[in-house]
């Protein structure tokens, strides 16, 4: 990621990886998530984003069949016998992982290159909980990721204890684990952790011609850096190697057929492994989808996200609007943009807190797009700024350095696996086009994500075509799609996509709401959906609807607590936030 948002490439997510984590839905309780950032078309509405140039877009997709490769296949099968005799010797966590009893931990090895299955290999780390309920109730492991791509899903078995997980907990394993490439899974790393962490930082709505030239310089280093860090293993780091790392991994906890949540990004390798593997599959929940389009992939849904963000940036300012008498910061959206440019000039003139610059600020609104949980301590950072207060405005958005480490790792393989995954335009002028054009109608997010991922357009290794992800009648059980209609992470079009695709799937809309990660973010209909799939494989007989959860409210936590420090620190652009959660117990004052 770059430099907390704006102008390093290195932002600070971790916080949690890409942009500083954001949580989620109920599990925001257990620690950072990373969710994805890429993503798909922008919904009815949405400002349409360019065309994106011929020569990428124009490639073939790779069939599955072709994807698979021969020599791949043969060994995915060889990695998922031996994995499958070996096991997974579980035990006490590593301090390193800092997940406290009953949670235990262990590793799976996996091919570096499925080309040559004999050669070089990889540990992944995996973490458990088992299942609480009646041995023979038991249904098997449910294992998810939560995007990034870059983001850990070692924390998730932590949510056995959370109570809208209890009974899907109580059939199966919660099974979490690092990708290849993140935390302790051959970590990945493309530039020193300092350099990752400078702040403060610029993030210039249009900017000039010398800035650009500053970015350009920027994104050709770092992706030398990556080259430089990873050597001939950085082409290994992509979707198809995710997509057979999961199936080696169903082996290794000894399943015939996949039970698979995948949130954000997640759903998109999660989408290629039931194209590559369907008669693999026993169950599998996409959550807040990336449209798998593979012309889109990656480049036109970024330009789409960007698209999109600036309606979920509208929704926020109309909301502090309409609780004016509280945060004081305009009577309609217009008078909230205002207050917020305002804010932006306070700190380019003298960051705050000597940290916060536009670049940490943009980092930190960005997580409104991702969660409106996010609302109530952003308007309070805003209004407490503006009147002289800049405290709550720092605790919320100054970078983390202890968790610069952890951050520039996931921005790593966030850059690597979009990188590798697919064609991206290689000469500036078509960014430059096509990012100035989207930025007239979506200047908020535009340009910030367009640095984000430039290194791609200097990317030293060679790019893969992009899997047809698509199934045939017949092959898949029933799987479930779960969408919010104002996403802007995960454009609900691409939910629509991945419904067309995945035949046999049902979708499950939130209308009117537009947080990123729909199941245990307050739904309980949602809530009720996944938990009936997951139970007992039945989907709904046709699309389905719920209605938004409840819209945030102003409250004493967010002005006592959520304006004094637990919020997303230093985030990149929709990778990964990092987000502070109050300590366990703690209560909102009365």
């Amino acid at each position: 990621m770059r430099a907390a948002a704006g102008a390093k490439y290195g932002a600070l997510r971790y916080g949690r990886p890409r942009f500083g984590a954001l949580r989620y839905g109920a599990l925001s309780a257990l620690g950072s998530l990373v969710l994805s950032a890429l993503v798909a078309a922008p919904a009815d509405g949405a400002t349409p984003a360019p065309t994106a140039p011929t020569a990428p877009d124009a490639a073939p997709a790779v069939s599955p069949a072709a994807a698979a490769g021969a020599a791949e296949a043969r060994g995915v099968e060889i990695a998922a016998a031996r994995a499958q005799a070996a096991g997974i010797a579980f035990a006490a966590c590593p301090e390193a992982e800092s997940l406290p009893a009953p949670v235990t931990c262990g590793t799976v090895t996996v091919p570096l290159d499925y080309a040559e299955p004999e050669g070089r290999t990889i540990s992944l780390t995996v973490s458990r909980v088992p299942a609480s309920g009646p041995a023979g109730r038991r249904q098997g492991a449910l294992v998810f990721n939560p995007g990034g791509p870059g983001a850990s899903g070692m924390y998730f078995p932590l949510a056995a204890e959370v109570d809208q997980w209890k009974r899907i907990a109580a059939a199966y394993d919660l099974v979490g684990y690092a990708p290849r490439g993140v935390g302790r899974s051959a970590p990945l790393s493309c530039q020193g952790a300092a350099e990752y962490a400078k702040a403060p930082t610029q993030a210039p709505t249009h900017p000039s011609a010398s800035y650009k030239r500053e970015r350009i310089a920027e994104a050709k280093a770092y992706a030398r850096g990556c080259a430089e860090h990873a050597g001939d293993a950085l082409p290994h780091y992509n979707s198809l190697n995710n997509a057979r790392d999961l199936d080696v991994l169903r082996a290794a906890l000894g399943e015939p057929r996949l039970t698979f949540m995948g949130a954000s990004y997640g759903t998109y390798y999660g989408a290629v492994y039931a194209t590559l593997f369907p008669s693999h599959v026993r169950r599998m929940v996409f959550d807040s989808a990336v449209d798998p389009t593979p012309d889109r992939v990656w480049y036109r849904n970024n330009l789409a996200q960007s698209a999109a963000f600036e309606r979920r940036w509208a929704d926020f300012r109309a909301w502090a609007a309409r609780h004016d008498a509280t945060y004081h910061l305009g009577t309609d959206a217009a008078q909230v943009g205002r207050g917020y440019e305002r804010v932006r000039a306070g700190v380019a003139r003298e960051p705050a807190g000597g940290k916060v610059g536009p670049g940490q600020l943009h980092a930190a609104m960005l997580g409104v797009g991702y969660y409106d949980g996010y609302w109530a301590p952003r308007a309070a950072a805003l209004s407490a700024y503006l009147q002289g207060d800049p405290e709550p405005l720092i605790s919320q958005a100054a970078p983390r350095t202890g968790a610069a480490a952890s951050g520039e790792n996931g921005n790593a393989v966030y850059t690597a696996v979009e990188c590798n995954d697919a064609p991206w335009p290689t000469e500036w002028p078509v960014w430059d086009r096509d990012n100035s054009a989207l930025a007239v109608q979506a200047p908020f997010e535009t340009w910030d994500n367009a640095f984000m991922n430039l290194p791609c357009a200097y990317w030293p290794a060679p790019r893969q075509r992009p899997l047809d992800v698509r199934t045939a009648p017949g092959q898949l059980p029933p799987t479930l799609i779960l969408a919010a209609e104002r996403d802007a992470a995960t454009p609900y079009e691409g939910a629509l996509e991945l419904h067309r695709r995945l035949s046999g799937s049902a979708l499950v809309t939130e209308r009117d709401a537009g947080t990123h990660g729909v199941s245990g973010g307050g739904n309980p209909c949602a809530d009720a959906h996944l938990e009936t799939y997951l139970l007992t494989g039945k989907t709904p007989a046709a699309p389905a609807e719920c209605a938004p959860h409840p819209e945030p409210t102003p409250s004493a936590w967010s002005r006592a607590y959520g304006a004094r420090g637990y919020g997303v620190r230093g985030a990149g652009y929709g990778r990964q936030s990092t987000v502070s959660t109050p300590p366990a117990g703690a209560r909102p004052p009365s």
